[in-house]
């Protein structure tokens, strides 16, 4: 069921990734996932290890073509603590990262045979150190996993939320705030309509994509002392302006043709602050609309307080309020330069992108050994159509 937050009008949305089937694992009597049959696998697992988190998501594809969720795990292990001081991941975060992945491999091999795609995104891209933490991962734990590119990171963003993507307008921003890094992807709307996820998963409609070296986890470590909130929009939005998907993307979202989607931790939480929810429900965040005005509201608010009352929002246990301030900062900044009336939220990511990709594309799994492929950062780009008058 899907809701609409501070805002009158409502689009229609064709949900692929239920809120039922997303809620809770789906197993039988003997503790066999369900609809599991002989043959080829239909089990599915995921896994995004990025600067703050370590997510697995081990599901089966619905008879709808959607999502059945079997098992999952999610432990932050902040593996880019101290990355942007050192430019190297430190021997304590590795530690919590292996322990971690551990427990996904438990769990993978309960649920064989299993489809599996394992991948580290923003730190390991950037730490020095990050391809031998790589190497090390698949000789200790036995994960075969890749460092993936931002552009791939887009595609994956982009099928997760393929779903809150409305035709009624002619371009969608997904935003995927990391720790480490922002990745955008610019899509366009009606042609993402129109082929559904096998025809984006083999073609994704993406006219542009940018990934920005600011995540909540880095900005945190960077900015302290006075007037911390301001100076990280102000660093954030210099970022992005400088790429030329401002002045490409920025005219058609200030003449109302596009629409915002937000699907990180940090937007959700924050939503999960902004309708007032006792503690943090998926099934009351995930789809909903939030009217921008109202939503910058929360965020003044919430930049506003001390520390210790940000920490005693129900939605921000866990750690969690520490890294609303550089959170907040990125999506202000991306809204203040392609801005939208309505955020669309979305509370998934990269796993169910993945397991999308799994399920209705042309690549069907962890990649063999020996077909690795250069993940060197690269300078963030766009491309993107001009810009109508």
């Amino acid at each position: 069921m899907e809701r609409a937050i501070a805002c009158g009008s409502s689009y229609g949305c064709r949900k692929k990734i239920t809120e039922q089937s997303m809620a809770k694992p789906m197993r039988s009597r003997r503790g066999k996932s369900a609809g599991r049959s002989g043959g080829a696998s239909r089990t599915y697992a995921a896994l995004d290890l990025g600067t703050n988190n370590c997510r697995l998501l081990i599901a089966e594809r619905s008879a709808s073509g959607g999502l059945r969720v079997v098992d999952s795990f999610s432990q932050i292990v902040s593996l880019g603590e101290g990355l942007a001081a050192t430019g190297r991941l430190s021997d304590a975060a590795m530690g919590r990262a292996m322990d971690a992945l551990r427990r996904c491999h438990d769990k993978v091999k309960k649920h064989r045979p299993v489809q599996a795609k394992f991948i580290a995104t923003q730190a390991c891209r950037a730490a020095s150190n990050g391809r031998d933490f790589v190497s090390e991962v698949r000789k200790s734990v036995g994960l075969r996993m890749e460092t993936i590119s931002p552009k791939e990171e887009a595609k994956f963003a982009l099928l997760g939320s393929l779903d809150l993507v409305d035709p009624a307008f002619d371009f969608a921003l997904v935003i995927d705030i990391g720790g480490g890094s922002t990745e955008l992807s610019w899509i366009d709307a009606k042609s993402a309509a129109t082929r559904g996820v096998k025809g984006c998963a083999a073609r994704p409609p993406i006219l542009g994509w940018a990934s920005f070296p600011v995540g909540v986890v880095t900005l945190h470590e960077t900015f302290t002392g006075e007037d911390t909130y301001a100076r990280m929009v102000a660093h954030v939005t210099s970022l992005m302006q400088a790429n030329d998907a401002a002045t490409r993307f920025g005219p058609l979202f200030r003449a109302g043709r596009g629409q915002v989607i937000g699907n990180s931790g940090t937007v959700t939480s924050l939503v999960g602050v902004h309708i007032g929810l006792d503690r943090y429900v998926r099934s009351a965040v995930d789809g909903v609309r939030v009217d921008r005005e109202a939503l910058l509201g929360t965020i003044r608010r919430l930049a506003a307080a001390t520390p210790e009352e940000r920490a005693k929002e129900p939605c921000l246990t866990g750690g969690r309020s520490d890294l609303m301030l550089p959170g907040m900062a990125i999506l202000e900044s991306v809204w203040s330069i392609w801005p939208s009336a309505i955020l669309r939220v979305g509370d998934r990511g990269l796993r169910e992108g993945m397991l999308l990709s799994m399920m209705h594309g042309p690549d069907t799994g962890a990649r063999k050994p020996g077909n690795r492929r250069n993940n060197t950062q690269r300078k963030p780009k766009a491309e993107a159509p001009e810009a109508a008058e």
